[in-house]
C-alpha cells in the first residue's frame, strides 16, 4: 500500500503541481476533507511538505534527499574516498527562497561562455536589488532575456557571454525581473 506522500508525490510529478484539499481528499480515498486536512497537518509537522507565505502546498522534503559522499578532483586525478558527507535535498539546495523562486528553461546561445546552453534549465530568483556583474533576467524594450548586467556610469546595458553577439542597450526601458541563482542540465549518456 502505498504511503499519502507517494501519492501526493505522484500528482506532483504527473500535474506539476500540489494537489488541493479536495484533490488530497479524492487521491487518499477519504470521504471528508478534514480527513485530508489531517494527514496534510502531519506531512507539514514533518517537514515532507510545507506552505508558502499564501498558504499554497510545497513540495518541501517530498521527494526526499540524496546522499552527499565526498569530493570529486576537478584538476588533477587522486585516489577517490567514498565518504558519506550528508545528505541534500536539490530543492532546498537550488531553491532556498521558494516564494520568489522559479525555472526557465533556456533557448539560444548567446551565454554558453558563462556555461549556459540552449537547454539548460535556470534557477531564478526575483529580489529587491541586483548588482552589475550578475546574471540576470531582464526586460529590454518589452523583450525577456537572459544576460549579463553591466553599468557605464549611469547607464545599464546587457552583455552576452558569447562573443559572436552584441551588448544590449535599451532604447526606452531596461528592467531586471530576477537573477540566475543556478543552471541545470540533465547529461546525456
Amino acid at each position: 500500500m502505498q504511503k499519502p506522500q507517494e501519492k501526493i508525490g505522484q500528482f506532483y510529478h504527473k500535474h506539476h503541481r500540489m494537489p488541493s484539499y479536495a484533490e488530497v481528499t479524492k487521491l487518499l480515498g477519504y470521504k471528508t476533507k478534514s480527513a485530508a486536512a489531517y494527514v496534510v497537518r502531519q506531512l507539514l509537522e514533518a517537514g515532507v511538505i510545507e506552505r508558502d507565505k499564501t498558504g499554497r502546498l510545497l513540495p518541501g522534503k517530498l521527494f526526499g534527499e540524496t546522499k552527499l559522499l565526498g569530493l570529486v578532483e576537478a584538476g588533477f586525478p587522486s585516489p577517490a574516498e567514498e565518504e558519506l558527507l550528508d545528505t541534500i535535498n536539490f530543492d532546498e539546495y537550488l531553491t532556498p527562497n521558494k516564494e520568489s523562486t522559479y525555472i526557465l528553461k533556456v533557448k539560444g546561445e548567446s551565454m554558453i561562455d558563462a556555461g549556459i546552453h540552449e537547454g539548460d534549465m535556470v534557477v531564478v530568483e526575483r529580489r529587491q536589488t541586483y548588482k552589475p556583474g550578475q546574471i540576470v533576467i531582464a526586460s529590454v524594450d518589452g523583450e525577456y532575456t537572459i544576460k549579463y548586467l553591466r553599468k557605464t556610469g549611469e547607464k545599464y546595458y546587457l552583455e552576452p557571454a558569447n562573443a559572436r553577439f552584441k551588448n544590449i542597450y535599451p532604447k526606452e526601458r531596461l528592467s531586471i525581473e530576477a537573477v540566475v541563482t543556478g543552471v541545470v542540465r540533465k547529461c546525456s549518456l
